[in-house]
């Protein structure tokens, strides 16, 4: 049997170890990578090997030669082109005509790889996946199998909320080569997003083989660092060049190095050919390369030195990696996390602080505090996004500088000459920092469209029709005023996908920024007419005649934002009565305190029942939050709200559809169903439902967080347009707001968030996907279990430590002990989770 060792990435997300080679490459306790995979190979049988190559070859073919050395017969493989994953295996063909095995040539693994090959054989399977569970499954496909282990779901590289299971592809195949009949010659393939996936639509024999035992995709630098130490605490056995010192010691020092006897080593260590220890230092759990120095009195624990690197007199080094040829000064500091790429010079009494990444052949001057990435600029931190949004403390993390190279990033991304939309809340800060990212445009070749302070509709409205790229928006964060956040919008202004977000993070940091020619920055125009283009629209899409003559009263608390230059002489224009709240602009920000937030529905409630106006609206300060009071008096909770316009629309619509998250209540089914409408239940996130909201059938669209939209005007949440259209609903209906609430299914709704770490996210989906065998479910965000009593939902955070525990029954005896049921299940399940 034949093993394909994938050896052709370009390992940009292990930057800064793959500069200089190729990642497969990398030394692991002092051998390649792809060594440990050709010994692990070779311990199963499988001597026969095809390796294909792209990124940097010549380096693997000079180390490896024929494969002689290593007691293997090796056939390499080099494509033209990135093929991706299966394209590349495809051009292997004609040497793969028999049964054969794929393997990644930059993962660590201790699987009986025996134990696969003999799954796949007695099933007689045209493919089989090895799986494994994994505490994060993020960054992997996730798969789920039957009781056959026939694979029935595949998802690559999924978001928490499309989390079903812990169980993930490994990347170690084994086909049949007919399965690469179903890959086209020189087309650019990918085994998990093309053909496995096709291969579930035929109904092939897709197998999924679960192993246990260690499996790490060396993928970046953390995860290298991380699989160096396990093999340091034993958690995976590999073979090591240099002899033990002793059949009880986990020392291996080469018959070629040199210790001091004052020299301590504790833990396991490894010391590679002519690598001197002098005097007094410590080394604990480290791996030492070939012809190193470490000087007296060095401490190290928990750290990776490559070949050739010299290390002065008393310096602490602790859980970091150094490259090739590196210098380290006397008396340095190197913090845990920290990567040092090939040929840098440390000086003397230097701290390089956790987690920085320096790349080749740089010169820290002595006596320096290294606290951000060395590239060629500096980096704030891992990761930017949360969504589409990206915030941070004004001007302590979310600072100018930082405004500037995110914009830069950004602008990157974009077709050069490209134009963007611009736009801000009221805030001061928000100014400032918008200035500064529209610089970071300007230098990488965009143009700006410079909107200033306006209303988030408004922007998303204008890039309806076309012409700018994208938008940016800045705004005081609604959840705490000392911080600001950046909202990205594509060009049909939808919120950026993750990909895009993803994108634009590589490109900040690795400071990879496209700087334009000096005769060719971007411009900045202004766009005069925006606010008139959104008025005809608003207006057009209103029966403003039914208008007119119902002459609705209602209060506005404008929330202190741009809406106040805009919503109320539109509804004026439309014969509304229309009393103002908190009109005046602020520059200098505000307290949201949810406290203060429903303090202002009180007084807006009391003032609707004073003024026996028809209804109250809270517009919140971006202008796409709405807080709706019935003329009563009636606060709407978020949720009742989105019931309360669903009777609305399905009153005075004859067709169409509706689009609402999983977890909204089961009212709007009923609803729609009575009225002769449909519902389309999506992911919560806001790219999801407006994307959603673009087929012409849509009549509403609204989020679980009180964000409306009404895709006849536009497919994007508007609060200011929702105000205008739920009146006029109300004309049309001859209801009331606090009639259509009377007209609600009297149901029991629960939400609760439970505490739920990060690497116990993937297991507590698998639970509940195993849970839900044999009954009705579905996975379209979360998992979520439909009983005769009613649904559960256990849905994770995207972006915090949290899980979501959504019930809904009828009766709330159901409501209730279903509630009970699950919590009970989740807390026991996360503490199983928790004892592993």
């Amino acid at each position: 049997m034949k093993a394909v060792i994938m050896a052709g990435g370009f390992g940009t997300r292990i930057h800064p170890l793959t500069i200089s080679m190729p990642k497969p490459m990398i030394p692991l306790i002092n051998r390649p990578i792809m060594e440990h995979t050709v010994n692990l190979l070779k311990q199963h049988g499988i001597t026969e090997l095809v390796l294909l190559l792209f990124h940097q070859p010549e380096i693997i073919k000079k180390y490896f030669g024929d494969g002689s050395e290593f007691g293997v017969r090796i056939t390499y493989v080099t494509p033209l082109e990135d093929l991706g994953t299966a394209g590349a295996v495809k051009a292997a063909a004609r040497h793969l005509t028999e049964r054969f095995m794929i393997i990644s040539g930059d993962l660590l693994t201790d699987f009986d790889l025996s134990k696969v090959i003999s799954f796949h054989q007695k099933n007689a399977a045209k493919a089989t996946i090895t799986l494994t569970s994994v505490t994060d499954p993020l960054q992997f496909g996730v798969v789920i199998t039957d009781k056959k282990k026939r694979i029935t779901k595949f998802l690559e590289k999924p978001g928490w909320g499309e989390v079903f299971s812990d169980t993930i592809n490994t990347g170690i195949y084994i086909l049949e080569p007919e399965v690469l009949e179903l890959i086209p010659e020189s087309k650019n393939r990918d085994w998990a997003k093309d053909v496995f996936p096709k291969m579930l639509e035929r109904g092939d024999d897709l197998l999924g083989c679960n192993m246990k035992g260690y499996w790490a995709d060396i993928g970046n630098p953390e995860a290298y660092l991380e699989a160096c130490q396990d093999i340091c605490r034993g958690r995976v056995m590999v073979t090591i060049d240099e002899p033990s010192r002793s059949t009880k010691e986990r020392i291996h020092i080469s018959p070629e190095a040199r210790i001091d006897p004052e020299t301590s080593l504790f833990g396991m260590v490894v010391l590679g050919d002519n690598t001197r220890i002098h005097g007094s230092a410590q080394l604990t759990n480290c791996v030492v390369g070939r012809n190193c120095q470490i000087e007296d009195d060095v401490v190290m624990e928990d750290a990776i030195l490559w070949d050739n690197i010299y290390v002065k007199a008393g310096s602490r080094i602790t859980g970091a990696n150094l490259g090739h040829l590196v210098r380290i000064g006397r008396n340095a500091v190197i913090e845990p996390g920290v990567v040092i790429a090939d040929e840098t010079t440390i000086g003397d009494d230097v701290n390089i602080r956790a987690n920085v990444k320096i790349w080749p052949r740089k010169v820290i001057e002595s006596g320096s505090t290294v606290s951000n990435n060395l590239i060629w600029g500096e980096k704030w931190r891992k990761c930017l996004f949360e969504g589409a949004v990206v915030s941070g403390l004004t001007n302590v993390e979310m600072t100018p500088e930082f405004s500037a190279r995110l914009g830069a990033a950004y602008g990157s991304t974009l077709p050069k000459g490209s134009f963007v939309l611009a736009g801000r809340d009221a805030i001061r800060s928000s100014r400032m920092l918008k200035r500064s990212f529209v610089s970071g445009l300007l230098s990488s070749g965009i143009n700006v469209r410079d909107i200033k302070m306006i209303s988030l509709p408004v922007l998303r409205y204008k890039l309806t029709t076309f012409g700018e790229a994208g938008c940016i928006h800045f705004r005081q964060s609604p959840n705490d005023p000392a911080v600001t956040e950046i909202v990205f919008f594509d060009d049909a202004g939808n919120e950026i996908p993750s990909g895009t977000a993803k994108s634009i993070e590589r490109i900040y940091f690795k400071e990879n920024f496209r700087r334009a020619h000096h005769s060719e920055p971007g411009s900045i125009e202004d766009l005069p007419r925006i606010y008139d283009f959104y008025r005809e629209g608003f207006l057009r899409h209103l029966d403003s005649e039914r208008l007119q003559k119902s002459a609705p009263k209602v209060v506005l608390d404008l929330n202190h934002s741009p809406a106040a230059n805009l919503l109320p002489d539109l509804l004026s224009d439309l014969g509304f009565e229309v009393t103002e709240l908190n009109s005046h602009i602020h520059e200098k920000g505000l307290s949201v305190a949810i406290e203060r937030q429903e303090d202002a529905l009180v007084r807006l409630s009391r003032i609707v029942k004073a003024l026996k106006a028809d209804a109250g609206f809270w517009i919140g300060p971006s202008g796409e939050k709405l807080r709706v009071v019935s003329g009563n008096g009636r606060i709407f909770p978020n949720r009742e709200a989105l019931s309360v316009l669903t009777v609305l629309v399905c009153e005075a619509e004859e067709e169409g559809r509706l689009v609402v998250p999983v977890s909204a209540p089961q009212a709007v089914d009923a609803l729609a169903k009575a009225g002769g409408l449909s519902v389309q239940r999506v992911r919560s996130d806001g790219h999801s439902l407006v994307e959603a909201a673009r087929s012409r059938q849509v009549r509403f669209v609204a989020s679980i967080e009180g964000r409306f939209g009404f895709p006849s005007f536009q497919p994007h949440f508007d609060g200011l347009f929702a105000v205008a259209k739920t009146m006029e609903l109300c004309a049309r209906t001859g209801l009331s707001l606090d009639q259509a609430w009377a007209k609600l299914p009297q149901h029991t709704y629960h939400h609760l968030p439970l505490p739920c770490p990060w690497e116990s996210k993937g297991g507590l989906m698998r639970h509940m996907s195993e849970d839900s065998v044999d009954r009705e479910s579905s996975f379209t965000d979360g998992v979520r279990i439909d009983t005769a009593r009613g649904w559960v939902l256990v849905l994770p955070d995207q972006h915090r430590p949290v899980a979501h525990l959504f019930v809904e029954a009828a009766e709330q005896a159901d409501a209730d002990e279903l509630r009970d049921i699950y919590h009970t299940k989740v807390s026991s399940w996360l503490e199983e989770l928790a004892s592993v």
